[in-house]
Parts: C-alpha cells; structure tokens; sequence
C-alpha cells in the first residue's frame, strides 16, 4: 500500500519462517561469515509454536550443519531401535516383514524427536552465531524493487480493522529488505504461492500434491511404553476411499505420537479426514496401546507429496524457495526434516557466495543446482514414482510396483522412468452424487473426540476482532456451486472445524470460523473450486503446539 509509510531495516538476508530449513540457513550463514547480517522472522508466538512433523529425523542434514550436535546438546534422545510395518483390516492386521523393503526404508540410526524441541535448539544455536530472530511477526506482503526483484518482506502489521483496512489503532510494520530473501514457511505458505504464480515457477512441473496430516500426543500406560518404536500402517480404515496411513512413535516420558494422514487427491467428498482418524484409534491393535492413556495434544498440518516431479523452480530475481515451501518431503519415508536443513545450508552457501562476489537481487543459480544434483535430489528421485503409482492404480500396486521401483533406483534405475501426477488435489474431488456418504461413528470421547474438543488440545488463538485470514474469492460460490455439486466438503475436510453450513430462515449460510485454524492449509488445497486463499493472520496468533 503505497500511501502507507514504513521505517525500513537493511539485512544481507532475510528469512521468513524459523523452521528447520530458515534456521538451518540462518546458521550456516553466519558459520561462513559472522559479520553478514542475518534475519529471522517467524510468525508463532515462539520458535516452534507452529511445528508439527511426523517427528522420526534422518539426521544426515544435522551432521552438515553442525556435525557435533550431540556435544551441543542437541534434543534427539530417543534413537529409533524397532520399525514395524503392518497392513491393517477392521479387526486385523497382517504385518509385512522387514527384509524386503528397500534400504532407504530403514529406520535404523534415524532419531523419534519433538521437531518443535530441535527448532527451538536451533534457534539458541543460530542466537549464539549473531542471528535475530524475531517471533511473533508475520510476513504479509512481499516487497519488490525497481527490476522486479524480491528486494523484502512486511512484517509486524498489527490492528487491522475487521475489513482490513488501515484504522487509528493500526501498527503498520516495517519492510525488512535484503540483498536475498528466504522463504520457508513451510507447506502452501502465502508468500511462496505468490512468489510461485508471479515468476511462473510451476511451469513445465507437475502439479505439487499434498496430504493433510493429523496428529496426537498421548500419555500411555508404562507397561505398554516401548521407548524407540517405530509403527507405520496402511489399509484401514481407508481402504479404496484414499490413500493414506498411519504413524506411532513411542518417545520418552511413557509419551506416544499417534498419527493419520490422508492424501488429499480423494474423489469422494463425502469423505472426512479427520473422523478416518478418530476411527483408526478404535482399531484393536491401537485401542488397546492407547487404554487407559490419555490424549495431551492434537495439531494438523498439510503435507507436501509431489515429490522430485512436482518441485518448482527454486529461484526467481531476489529470492529462494526452501524446504516444504518447494516441496522436499520423501513420501514412503515420511520425511523432509533433512531435506529442509540441508536445502537451508544450499542456500546459504549460494547467497554467502553471491554477496561475497558483490551481487544481489539475482538468482541463485547455484542453489538451484545443488538440490537437484545432489542429496535431497538424489533422495527425492529415487522415491519419485510412489506416489503417483499409489494414486494411479491403487496401495498393492504401490506396495508391490512402488517397491520395485524403489529397489530399481538404489541400483540406479527405473522402469518406469517418471510417472506423472496428472490432476491437482482440488481437481480430483468428483461430484457428491457420484459417491454415497460414509457414515462415521460418533466419537465415544475417550479413545476419539469431535473436532472442536480436540482444537483445544492445540491451543490455537486468533483474535477475533482482525480481519479473516481465510479469504473467499466469490463469496457465494461454497452456497451457490460447492454445496448443491460437491456437498460443501470445507465442512469436512477442515481438520479445525473452521466451516460450517448453518440453516437459517433465509437458507444455508457458509460460515468461517477462523478462531479455530491451526494453520494447516488444507482449504487452500482441497477446496473443489479453488475459491479460498490462506493468508497469514498477524503475529503470534495459531496453535501454540507443546514438543510437537
């Protein structure tokens, strides 16, 4: 907004989001050269107040970064010593051996941590390195030079009116600029989709895809506490409804992460990820860990599936794309932690060697480079067909040709080459009367509960008197074309509960109740009519998870 007056801060290199990939960044920068001046500005009330992971960490981006992390302290206690993998039906489960998965599936030296405990480590550890970081401050605008370059970003827009015009009380901000500019807010951030439409990144990839995940913490009984363990599960309760699976990860203190994740590319709208969830918890094999436990948190985030095929071009003049803002997750592993933080250190080397050669507001060429030629590259393309195989012909066919090819390109090859996406998330969803609705068990309130009581359990906060962050292109398209075509699935898919269709006298009503996001993302994804954006609300507010 032009007419709006901003003190500005001059920074080498300013980064947006305090995860593992802007912190890993922050610190090799400052490992390269202690006098740069490094920024960090994260949109939590804390460092870690909005990290939710899968939470087994390879730690091979660790050992670049700071190869005597354990000397440091660093919190990965909980060393993984037993992986199980199990197919599951209602009231069984068939466990598949070990011996045949391929050598990327192995668990074996990888750490069950508390992502948000790492980032809050890397954090003091950046601090120490001469970092500022800044928790609390949303970045809602970027902020473009004279070439169209990303020269910065806006941050610290506070008091908004409920339209979101500007009021007596409002706090405009400041423009932080920067010689480069980072972004790693994680999945479908708001200023990577912008950055990702404006350069035309995409073109020529395939569609990114996404998977929305949900996750517990659950206090056990110890006896059944098996510190190490590692279970991931596919099958039911999903079945062909979508693909997706499970993940518990036994930590420390008698502490269990119950986990579900469902892909987003499912054609039935009826279909309701959240409750697939709460059902999951009632299989026999689950129920009885979790008897006589109890649930001390909850949380959401989506997932970023595309994989090697779908990540964007990295760089455009002034700015980088790094970790899940990119898409650097391994889908069959469950993991992108490492990719995050090396992708960080990538990108760090890059920009020290473009500013110490005088130049900026370019692209990193040189970033670009190094992930795809080499370990995240490598990673990512050895598992590139899973997905899609998954999504194409079904979970055996993955299981069976997923493996293989697996297996094929720890060799070196692929006998598929590589297979293609096709449709986006949003496209996939099919008509309502193309399907039948699912009828889903109440929840009993002791091994499952509703949306709204398990929202607590993430101690999420907007204020209510800002504008809503959750924006509708047309209004009347959730009531007028999502309701009658696709039975409205925003009510559903939301993990949050954040939208409801109320019946009034006049009619159904759509209503957003953005109080209650968690920051997942899912509706900028999965909504059949693309018709809301995700933006970022103002510092601060969102889930406050505790060692998630």
């Amino acid at each position: 907004m032009a007419e709006i007056e901003r003190e500005a801060m001059e920074y080498d290199v300013v980064i947006v989001g305090a995860g593992p990939a802007g912190l890993s960044a922050a610190i090799r920068l400052k490992q390269l050269d202690a006098d740069l001046n490094v920024v960090v500005l994260e949109k939590g009330s804390e460092v870690g107040a909005h990290i939710l992971s899968g939470a087994v960490l390879d730690p091979c981006g660790l050992d670049a970064l700071i190869p005597d992390w354990k000397e440091k302290g660093a919190p990965l206690n909980v060393p993984v010593h037993e992986d199980n993998f199990y197919m599951l039906g209602e009231a069984g489960k068939i466990r598949i051996p070990n011996f045949p998965m391929p050598p990327l599936m192995n668990n074996h030296g990888n750490y069950i941590v508390s992502m948000g405990n790492v980032c809050r480590w890397m954090a003091e550890q950046a601090e120490e390195l001469g970092v500022e970081i800044f928790p609390g401050m949303a970045c809602s605008e970027l902020v473009y030079g004279e070439n169209g370059e990303v020269k910065g970003v806006v941050a610290g827009v506070f008091g908004l009116e409920p339209d979101g015009s500007y009021g007596p009380g409002t706090e405009p901000g400041m423009e932080l600029h920067g010689k480069y500019v980072f972004l790693s807010e994680g999945v479908r951030g708001s200023l990577s989709k912008e950055v990702i439409a404006k350069y035309d990144l995409s073109a020529g990839k395939e569609p990114q895809k996404y998977g929305v995940g949900m996750k517990e913490i659950w206090e056990i009984d110890p006896a059944k506490h098996k510190e190490g363990s590692v279970t991931h599960t596919m099958g039911w309760p999903l079945g062909s409804n979508a693909g997706g699976g499970s993940f518990i990860y036994h930590l420390e203190n008698n502490q269990v992460y119950v986990g579900f994740v469902v892909h987003l590319n499912y054609k039935n709208p009826h279909l309701y990820p959240y409750m697939e969830f709460q059902r999951f918890k009632h299989h026999p094999m689950v129920a009885e860990l979790l008897k006589g436990g109890k649930r001390v948190a909850y949380g959401a985030r989506a997932i970023t599936e595309g994989g090697y095929q779908s990540m964007p071009k990295l760089v455009a003049p002034g700015v980088a794309l790094l970790g899940c803002s990119a898409g650097m997750v391994n889908v069959p592993r469950i993991k992108g932690n490492h990719n995050a933080m090396l992708s960080g250190k990538a990108a760090a080397e890059a920009a020290y060697d473009a500013i110490k050669a005088d130049r900026s507001g370019d692209e990193l060429t040189a970033y670009e480079v190094d992930v795809r030629e080499g370990p995240i590259g490598a990673d990512l393309k050895k598992v590139r067909n899973v997905k899609p195989i998954w999504s194409k012909w079904g979970l055996t066919a993955s299981l069976m040709l997923g493996g293989l090819d697996m297996w094929t390109n720890t060799l070196g090859f692929s006998l598929f080459g590589t297979v293609g996406h096709g449709k986006n998330d949003a496209q996939s969803t099919e008509e309502a009367s193309k399907h039948k609705p699912i009828d889903y068990p109440k929840p009993d309130g002791t091994l499952s509960f509703d949306r709204l009581t398990n929202v607590s359990f993430a101690m999420t906060n907007h204020e209510e008197s800002q504008p809503c962050h959750l924006k509708l292109t047309d209004p009347d398209i959730p009531v007028k074309v999502n309701l009658p075509k696709f039975d409205e699935p925003a009510q559903r898919y939301c993990p949050a509960g954040v939208y409801e269709m109320v019946e009034d006298e006049e009619g159904p009503r759509f209503v957003i109740n953005f109080q209650n996001c968690v920051h997942c993302k899912t509706c900028d994804i999965k909504d059949p009519s693309q018709n809301i954006t995700w933006t970022t609300p103002q510092g601060g507010d969102g889930p406050n998870y505790p060692n998630m």
